[in-house]
């Protein structure tokens, strides 16, 4: 069964067809969702309220690019926001604790591993999703998606609405970000 006829029939209110999108889509969302947030609860959380995104504006998908578009800019919003969400709950903690008497210690983030990073590797990319992680907001999407989901540069131009050489730029600079930041870490290392 196509993709088109899947949408038609989701837009229907099949609900076959919609468990037929996520099975299809569900490791693409989750691994991308992953790849912004470094954090495998969070990433399961926001592919679930991806997916009821699609289910609730599946309606508003009009086919003017293709349905994993869609589904990518839904994912990296679901995903933004969620960050968004989480530093401004750490901004109130923080603010709570200055005026709490009670010292709890500092919350440690879980060590973050992507599924497609090899055992022996797992160290090397924590340090490297984590200078990710500092790249500015474009720069960090086009980057992720290329480097890590393997979109080209038409598809990303595409998700992110923005023209391919803009795109080239955008992972040129990134990639010269990461150098500067990776440089600076492993020479404060030795």
């Amino acid at each position: 069964m196509n993709e088109w006829t899947l949408i038609e029939q989701l837009k229907q209110g099949d609900e076959t067809a919609f468990k037929t999108i996520v099975e299809t889509f569900q490791n693409i969302v989750y691994n991308t969702a992953l790849s912004i947030v470094q954090n495998a609860e969070d990433a399961e959380v926001i592919a679930q309220k991806v997916f009821v995104q699609v289910y609730q504006s599946v309606q508003s998908f009009k086919g003017e690019s293709r349905f994993s578009t869609w589904l990518y800019r839904i994912t990296l919003s679901k995903s933004f926001d969620h960050e968004r969400r989480k530093k401004r709950k750490k901004r109130f903690a923080f603010i709570r604790s200055l005026t709490e008497t009670k010292n709890e210690g500092p919350v440690h983030v879980a060590d973050f591993h992507h599924p497609g990073v090899v055992l022996d590797r797992k160290e090397n990319a924590a340090i490297i999703f984590k200078a990710i992680r500092e790249l500015p907001t474009n720069q960090r999407i086009a980057f992720t998606l290329h480097k890590v989901e393997g979109l080209s540069y038409q598809e990303i131009s595409e998700v992110m609405e923005a023209s391919i050489s803009s795109v080239e730029s955008l992972i040129h600079r990134a990639r010269n970000n990461l150098k500067k930041i990776l440089g600076d870490y492993y020479s404060k290392r030795n």
